[in-house]
């Protein structure tokens, strides 16, 4: 795989997020599989951070890995955020408040730059992933009753296909097929893997 230069790759994100401020809709992109499988009921809204650190060697994507006690999603990787609050002005607020709550992170360093499309879950969100540029000097302090560990991964690693695999699951009597990813140990798979994808996707149609 030839990894394209860091220029390169900050052009294709650019072209590649909708606008801040976009309308998104009421349906993320995955909503005929959530319909299937947990019906047309709401989705409580919500954001995630796709944070890019620029290195030496290239952009690179900002993890989380959840500790193991908690109540959902325990051990599993994820992007900073959560559901969007009452007194949040928007996602990227929501996505700004949750990064500092979970990994100390002052929005400050955080230049939000563009949207991507809606995602569903099966626990009944719908997120917006805001992408942003993230001062390479940030110091995470991860909340210890939140995040284990925070850690990145080189965005190329994601945009080799050969490291996207498939895995068939089984989820209340229905057949689905998940994403996931292996980096340094790590196991990125579920949501956070499916809104990785579509952001590869973006990536691939806008170069």
């Amino acid at each position: 795989m030839i990894v394209p230069a860091t220029a390169d790759l900050r052009e294709r994100v650019l072209r590649s997020v909708r606008p801040l401020g976009s309308q998104l809709g009421a349906q993320g992109w995955n909503h005929e599989d959530m319909r299937l499988l947990i019906g047309t009921g709401p989705r409580r809204p919500a954001a995630v951070l796709i944070a890019l650190v620029d290195r030496h060697e290239g952009l690179s994507v900002l993890l989380t890995r959840r500790t193991d006690d908690l109540n959902h999603h325990a051990g599993q990787v994820s992007f900073p955020g959560g559901a969007i609050d009452p007194d949040d002005v928007d996602a990227v607020d929501a996505a700004l408040r949750e990064t500092h709550e979970e990994i100390g992170v002052d929005r400050g360093l955080i230049e939000p730059i563009g949207l991507l499309d809606t995602f569903e879950t099966i626990s009944s969100y719908r997120i917006t992933p805001v992408v942003a540029w993230l001062d390479a000097g940030y110091r995470a302090v991860p909340n210890p009753r939140e995040v284990a560990e925070v850690f990145e991964v080189p965005l190329v690693h994601f945009l080799d296909p050969m490291k996207k695999h498939t895995v068939r699951m089984n989820y209340q009597g229905r057949e689905r097929d998940i994403y996931e990813f292996f980096y340094a140990g790590q196991r990125i798979w579920g949501a956070t893997a499916a809104m990785l994808l579509n952001f590869v996707q973006r990536m691939d149609t806008a170069s």
